[in-house]
């Protein structure tokens, strides 16, 4: 049984990574937060589904891996400050 709806399709790899071109014209890819986690939740659903533990363990660290592209530095910023607060 899927937790995914009926009608999910996978975006297109053009619509998911669009290049922007920098004012110091190199490429990044700007990834949005909402992005991040619509693709975190639906790994979320995939990874229930899942019977082997090493299929499992590979989707659990890939959905870490794409909440680090986002969420990384505010992690960082928030764990600084905890151990700020932790200290005093």
């Amino acid at each position: 049984m899927s937790h995914l709806p009926e009608d999910f399709e996978l975006p297109e790899p053009e619509e998911i990574f669009e290049s922007i071109e920098n004012s110091d014209g190199s490429d990044f890819e700007e990834i949005s937060s909402d992005e991040v986690d619509r693709v975190i939740e639906m790994l979320e659903a995939i990874i229930e589904d899942t019977q082997s533990e090493n299929i499992r363990a590979y989707l659990d660290e890939a959905a870490e891996n794409i909440y680090r592209l986002v969420y990384d530095d505010e992690s960082e910023e928030w764990e600084s400050d905890s151990e700020i607060s932790d200290a005093a």
